[in-house]
């Protein structure tokens, strides 16, 4: 959702050449990536802040009362703060650091499950989600018998909040669903599903790893409980997540993991746990790659999250009216609102042929399930190929996606 100010021009050229691995070719063809669901490319502002902080301020953090130790943790706990300000939490003990999206997920699943979430309690899934949301619910579903139920969804990706409704009973505890759908790039409407959930007292969970590259994201506009990025998605680097969750609930929670940091005291006989945002996260945190997700956040902020959703709508259209001529494309999802993340198949090809013919001609697209196998199940596939756009995609490149598809055609038909 836009914030109301005025929204910035992208200028795409200039911006493409912040990134450094998009001057490289792919078997001598210029290099069109077009993955960046699966993982977002770099730019130089990221590079650069985790090198900096290496070659000039690298310690571990908190405790260390040396120069470095303080600079290290200035630059994390900054780190913080930017991701807070991102998604409009109301203070930074409300995001914890985690090694990823599905890290997060296992934290929220473990700790739910030690006090809140027992036998013949209930869990609401979409058909929708990613791997990484619903493995963790079937542990608890195998480790305390808790119930998973399932939203059905459209063709297109969409929830029917009446159907929505219905699945709720005294029993439901969590709702767990994507903002957006990492495979049809339908948006969810969350503010909606979140209000509905606190009506009958259940808290629920977004799967933000899409949302939150593709507009701006309002937590406390949404009131969720919990809500989960991922740092490779948003330009940042790898091996570092954000869980945002509101500080009462966050203070209910036991720790996921033990070790350094996330304790007060620990003698021979007892434990006693750190405040949140620490009580969860144990041990040496990723501080370079939180450094990284600083910038990361911070260059997104400085062109413009709105400016780059704008970019990536139009490409997205142009992408969508271009696959309509082909007669023998067959695209997945058209939700309104839907981000720049198209799932299609080319009859009588396997996607993983389409990928890799289309990666010959120096595209690079992704092809499976997409860790979703309920939704491919739903949707009557056993797998997709799925192009995706990024705010460092140009037109050009849709252009070149489609003559690999004429070509792939051909090639295998």
């Amino acid at each position: 959702m836009s914030d109301g100010s005025p929204i910035m021009t992208l200028d795409v050229g200039a911006l493409r050449a912040e990134f450094p691995i998009l001057s490289r070719d792919a078997y001598g063809k210029r290099l069109v990536y077009l993955d960046s669901a699966a993982s977002a490319q770099k730019p130089r502002a990221v590079i650069d802040a985790m090198s900096h902080a290496m070659e000039h301020s690298y310690a571990n953090v908190h405790r260390g009362l040396h120069l470095l130790s303080n600079e290290a943790t200035a630059a994390f706990e900054e780190a913080r703060k930017t991701a807070a300000a991102f998604i409009n939490a109301a203070s930074p003990d409300e995001i914890v650091f985690t090694t990823g999206g599905t890290d997060a997920f296992n934290l929220v699943s473990y700790a739910l499950g030690v006090n809140e979430i027992g036998e013949g309690d209930e869990i609401i899934l979409s058909l929708a989600e990613h791997h990484s949301n619903i493995v963790p619910w079937h542990l608890l579903r195998e480790r305390k018998g808790a119930v998973i139920k399932w939203l059905d969804i459209s063709d297109d990706g969409e929830i029917d909040l009446d159907v929505y409704r219905a699945l709720f009973t005294s029993k439901t505890k969590l709702v767990a669903i994507s903002h957006m759908s990492n495979v049809l790039g339908a948006p969810t409407p969350a503010k909606e599903l979140a209000s509905i959930a606190h009506e009958h007292g259940a808290k629920i969970l977004f799967d933000g790893c899409q949302a939150g590259v593709h507009g701006a994201v309002d937590v406390r506009d949404i009131d969720c409980d919990f809500y989960v990025m991922t740092g490779h998605k948003l330009y940042g680097p790898t091996g570092i997540g954000v869980l945002y969750g509101k500080k009462s609930v966050l203070e209910g929670m036991p720790p996921f993991k033990g070790g350094g940091e996330m304790i007060h005291v620990v003698t021979t006989e007892a434990v006693t746990y750190n405040d949140p945002p620490h009580r969860f996260e144990a041990g040496t945190p990723p501080i370079l790659e939180a450094i990284g997700l600083g910038a990361a956040l911070t260059w997104m902020k400085e062109k413009g999250v709105d400016a780059i959703a704008a970019h990536e709508a139009r490409l997205k259209d142009h992408a969508l009216e271009e696959l309509a001529k082909l007669n023998f494309v067959r695209v997945y999802g058209r939700a309104p609102g839907k981000a720049p993340i198209i799932a299609f198949t080319v009859d009588g090809a396997h996607p993983h042929d389409i990928s890799a013919i289309l990666d010959r001609t120096g595209v690079a697209v992704r092809a499976g399930h997409h860790c979703a196998q309920p939704l491919m199940k739903r949707l009557g596939v056993d797998a997709t190929a799925r192009a995706s756009f990024a705010a460092y995609n140009t037109h050009d490149d849709v252009e070149a996606l489609i003559s690999g598809l004429h070509k792939t055609h051909s090639m295998l038909s």
